[in-house]
C-alpha cells in the first residue's frame, strides 16, 4: 500500500467550483477529524478549480485564504484558475472563461449584473480589475503545479503517462484527461487528482480521483491519508441542508 511520510497526515480536497457552503462544512469536518486523530502534523492540499460554475467563487477564495492563515495549507492551480488569471489580460481567454462558469465567478464579486450584462469584453476586464481583490489574485498566482509526498503525487488533472515527473507540462497537469484517466499502468506513485468528475471516488491502482462534481451534485469530497490509511470525508447538500459523512477507503 502507498504511504505518506511518517508523522504526516494529509487531507486533499477535490474541486470546489464556487460551492462556499460545502467548502466551509468540509473544512470544519476536516479540522474536527484532525483534532480527534491527534499526534501527526497535518497538511491540507486543495486540488484546484476553487472557482467558476458554482455561486460563490469569491467566498471560496476568501475562505481558502483565511484557512491558509490558520494552518498548513497548499493549493494547486486548476485549469479554471489558469483561465481566470489569463482573462484579465487576454480577451480570447475571457470569452472561453465566461462560457465555462466565469460569469458566475465575476458576479460573486461586487459587480452590478446589469452593467455586466451590457459590457464588452474589454469593459468586463475593467469591471474584474476593479472588483477582484489583489489578495485573491496573489493567492491564485501562488498556486502550485504538483506536490509529491511519499508514495503520493497530488495534481489537479493528472500526468502524462510515460513522461518523467521533471518533464511534465503544466498544460497536462492542469488539463489532461486521456490517456491518464483510463491508464492501468504503474505510474511509480499514486496520483491524487480532481478535474474529471466521478459519481463516486475513482480508485485505481495508481490513481485516486476525488472530484465528485460539487457544483452540480452537491457533494464535495476530501481524501485523508496517514501512513497507509486512507479515508474519505464528504459534505453533501440536499434540500438546503448540508450533512457530513466519513468512511474508510480500502
Amino acid at each position: 500500500m502507498p504511504a505518506v511520510p511518517h508523522g504526516q497526515r494529509v487531507y486533499a480536497v477535490g474541486d470546489v467550483h464556487g460551492r462556499a457552503d460545502l467548502f466551509q462544512a468540509l473544512a470544519t469536518a476536516i479540522e474536527a477529524d484532525n483534532q480527534e486523530r491527534g499526534g501527526s502534523e497535518s497538511l491540507v492540499i486543495l486540488l484546484g478549480d476553487l472557482v467558476d460554475r458554482g455561486p460563490d467563487s469569491a467566498g471560496v477564495l476568501r475562505r481558502a485564504r483565511e484557512w491558509q492563515s490558520q494552518r498548513p495549507l497548499r493549493a494547486l492551480m486548476g485549469n479554471h484558475e489558469e483561465m481566470f488569471l489569463d482573462s484579465f489580460t487576454k480577451e480570447e481567454v475571457l470569452r472561453q472563461f465566461l462560457r465555462h462558469g466565469g460569469r458566475e465567478t465575476i458576479l460573486s464579486y461586487p459587480v452590478d449584473p446589469e452593467v455586466y450584462g451590457e459590457a464588452t469584453l474589454a469593459e468586463t476586464q475593467v469591471l474584474m480589475r476593479a472588483a477582484v481583490p489583489a489578495k485573491d489574485l496573489a493567492f491564485m498566482q501562488a498556486m502550485e503545479d504538483m506536490i509529491h509526498l511519499g508514495d503520493y503525487l497530488f495534481v489537479h488533472a493528472g500526468i502524462r503517462p510515460g513522461v518523467p515527473l521533471a518533464e511534465q507540462r503544466s498544460g497536462d497537469l492542469r488539463w489532461i484527461r486521456e490517456p491518464f484517466v483510463t491508464t492501468a499502468e504503474d505510474l511509480g506513485f499514486t496520483v491524487v487528482y480532481g478535474h474529471t468528475i466521478y459519481d463516486q471516488v475513482e480508485l485505481a491502482p495508481s490513481r485516486i480521483g476525488i472530484d465528485t462534481g460539487a457544483y452540480a451534485s452537491g457533494r464535495l469530497t476530501a481524501l485523508g491519508l496517514e501512513g497507509t490509511s486512507r479515508w474519505l470525508i464528504e459534505a453533501s447538500a440536499q434540500d438546503g441542508t448540508i450533512s457530513v459523512s466519513q468512511r474508510s477507503l480500502s
